[in-house]
């Protein structure tokens, strides 16, 4: 069948390497120049299904309301009178519970897990190379109650057969010499090692061009304006340059698709969360770390990506601003660099900010929809690099009407 994705992100272009190999007919469109510009374009670099924890928990509500006074934490509130932030933030405390957290947990943990093993059969099918690195990762804490709260809130995902370790701060040293100059700052971490880091816009631009050797077109500069339905079924995306066909869609277009579908009777309850990005360059005289991990109780994410360290930070919920200022980094620079004084060139920052396209319990959509011939697979949200390759081999198999090797629920909101 000929199908049409929209969106190029990592959504998008492994959605279209994945139908591509079920062997239809692929079409992508963003209205970006190239693949993977917007959040996909420098997010943490980060597989971490160590981390599959949802970001709506007992806790979150307390910290948004202290953003309204303080500019410091992690998770910020930034209201306006916009009805669909309203609707999806009362969503989203509502997933607030220890009950709802643990079954949330675990059905990204599935997710994550099968994720990541589809990652590594594409990029041993498609011979892509991003700069990754399978040494695990190290999720740092600074107190010992913040490492015992880690180690608890992991408890699901143990259980489930992730391994974990617990190291303490001589380990962690060991693990990671890069922290060898902050030993003050940390009281340990929990270590496990089977997650891992890459480049997540590499990984897109490389798998487009698998795509396109494949026989997949990429439209670029093609923004959609609307989905015209008739009869059930999608009839045709209307964009700037006229209307295209095809047998079936798919929406991949992150934290754009609320506006195609609210149109033709469809509430996606996804709202964007922006986080913000830096990389630097690492130098011979450096002392970058060899694996990635996250400040636990900054929520400070890093990874090092060939000769560069990224580092990000910050669950803004804000609207679809994603313009930045360099005052906007100062914080979580001093933090980390505070951290790791010698893991790079800190005067020669790149900025960078996104949106992430969030659903309340933190779960995408990911199959059919009311409408035919029109699929999801959208929502991902900050767990988009390790769910990507899992999500589109479940979105392959709903099109192609097999019965998928991980059974999905819809994100069904109470």
């Amino acid at each position: 069948m000929d199908a049409l994705v929209i969106g190029a992100g990592l959504a998008g272009v492994t959605a279209a390497w994945e139908l591509s190999q079920s062997g239809h007919t692929v079409t992508v469109l963003d209205r970006q120049p190239e693949a993977a510009a917007e959040t996909s374009y420098a997010n943490a670099g980060l597989i971490a299904t160590g981390h599959a924890m949802p970001w709506a928990s007992p806790k979150v509500p307390g910290i948004l309301l202290k953003s309204l006074f303080t500019a410091d934490q992690a998770y910020r509130l930034r209201p306006r009178l916009d009805w669909h932030m309203m609707c999806w933030g009362l969503s989203f405390l509502r997933q607030c519970t220890n009950r709802r957290a643990a079954e949330n947990t675990a059905h990204a943990y599935r997710l994550c897990r099968y994720a990541q093993s589809r990652l590594h059969q594409v990029t041993e099918q498609a011979r892509l190379n991003y700069d990754s690195r399978r040494g695990g990762l190290l999720y740092v804490f600074r107190s010992d109650s913040a490492l015992r709260e880690g180690v608890k809130h992991r408890e699901i995902i143990k259980d489930m057969g992730h391994e974990i370790r617990v190291l303490t701060v001589d380990e962690v040293v060991e693990r990671e010499p890069a922290f060898a100059q902050s030993t003050g700052q940390i009281a340990g971490a929990v270590y496990c090692p089977t997650d891992e880091s890459g480049d997540a816009r590499l990984f897109s631009l490389q798998l487009a061009e698998a795509c396109r050797k494949q026989g997949v077109r990429f439209v670029f500069d093609c923004a959609v304006d609307r989905l015209v339905v008739e009869n059930n079924r999608v009839k045709c995306l209307s964009t700037a340059s006229g209307e295209r066909d095809a047998d079936i869609y798919v929406l991949a277009s992150g934290v754009e698709a609320p506006r195609l579908t609210r149109p033709i009777g469809i509430d996606l309850p996804i709202y964007p969360v922006k986080g913000y990005s830096v990389t630097f360059p690492v130098g011979q005289d450096h002392h970058a770390p060899s694996i990635g991990g996250v400040d636990e109780d900054r929520l400070i994410a890093f990874s090092r990506l060939g000769d560069r360290l990224r580092v990000t930070s910050t669950a803004e919920i804000a609207g679809y601003d994603v313009s930045y200022k360099p005052a906007d980094f100062d914080h979580m620079i001093e933090v980390f660099s505070a951290l790791m004084p010698d893991a790079a060139d800190y005067g020669r920052p790149e900025y960078w900010s996104c949106l992430r396209p969030m659903t309340p319990n933190g779960r995408p959509f990911v199959g059919s929809s009311r409408y035919d011939n029109l699929y999801l697979n959208v929502g991902h949200g900050n767990m988009g690099w390790t769910m990507a390759c899992g999500t589109a081999r479940l979105l392959a198999d709903a099109i192609d009407g097999k019965d998928a090797e991980l059974p999905m629920q819809a994100p069904i909101l109470r």
